[in-house]
């Protein structure tokens, strides 16, 4: 940098939580935030010490594996505890934690929507909108009393459009009656107005809300169904998994100091059509 310039994307020495740290996506998070000076809370129902080197690599030793059930508010205030008193009072907190309906579970979970399980549902949303909620709750309101912080909310295309049922068609015509499930969907369109609400709550005590909407990310699946989605999506392909990190450190970070309320999308321009 030259003489007098600061790196506005620089995190050094601030504290962000990320939940379902040791996932596909919260463990990128995770190292790319480390990597920018953070110093990172991993939070998950599987947090490990023993396995930090093996999950985020060179990064690990900025990462601070803790245990935690987003899903119990009891759970995440002695997570807090423990991320207060080694860390710090959270700068940052990345709501990555969630679940989906996996494409080999039950027929009744990803069969037709006239049938779909009142526990599947309540099993989605207790993670994905209660989890969310009960952290921002907990780790937001410590950040809020200290008068800073920045709160990312992960959210998904399919909670900004449908899911296209076509996408499985390959699956219905060889027998199989598969759609994708309403509750993943339905969750994640009710974090747009968590974050316009905490946004505008929060706002006089200097603390951003924003979200971001993810495309699909490429993780070994069917043949046929990435071949569907990547003539889908504008770009041609699915999202590699560390392709969201910038998006993550830029809301975390003072490049994004005017920014609230606001929904990021990153989705290859799947929304586009």
């Amino acid at each position: 940098m030259r003489g007098g310039e600061t790196d506005v994307f620089d995190l050094t020495d601030r504290v962000v939580v990320v939940t379902g740290a040791f996932g596909r996506l919260g463990r990128q998070f995770s190292v790319a935030l480390a990597h920018r000076g953070a110093r990172v809370a991993a939070l998950d129902k599987a947090a490990d010490c023993s396995r930090a080197a093996d999950v985020f690599g060179d990064e690990h030793d900025r990462i601070l594996p803790v245990q935690a059930d987003v899903t119990r508010r009891s759970s995440l205030d002695s997570a807090l505890d423990v991320v207060t008193t080694k860390l710090g009072v959270p700068h940052g907190l990345v709501n990555a934690a969630a679940i989906d309906s996996p494409p080999e579970a039950s027929a009744a979970e990803n069969g037709p929507f006239e049938t779909y399980p009142e526990s599947s549902w309540d099993r989605v949303m207790e993670v994905n909108v209660k989890g969310t909620l009960l952290c921002c709750q907990t780790i937001g309101a410590r950040m809020a009393a200290a008068g800073r912080g920045s709160v990312v909310n992960v959210s998904s295309i399919y909670g900004l459009v449908s899911p296209d049922q076509r996408l499985y068609s390959h699956r219905r015509e060889a027998g199989d009656a598969f759609f994708k499930p309403v509750a993943y969907s339905a969750s994640k369109s009710a974090l747009f107005n968590l974050t316009r609400y905490l946004a505008t709550y929060w706002g006089d005590r200097n603390v951003r809300v924003n979200t971001v909407t993810f495309g699909g990310v490429f993780n070994q699946q069917d043949e046929r169904f990435v071949a569907a989605y990547a003539s889908r999506a504008p770009i041609g392909r699915m999202a590699r998994a560390d392709e969201y990190n910038g998006a993550i450190v830029f809301l975390l970070s003072d490049a994004s100091s005017y920014m609230t309320g606001s929904n990021l999308v990153i989705d290859g321009g799947w929304t586009a059509w």
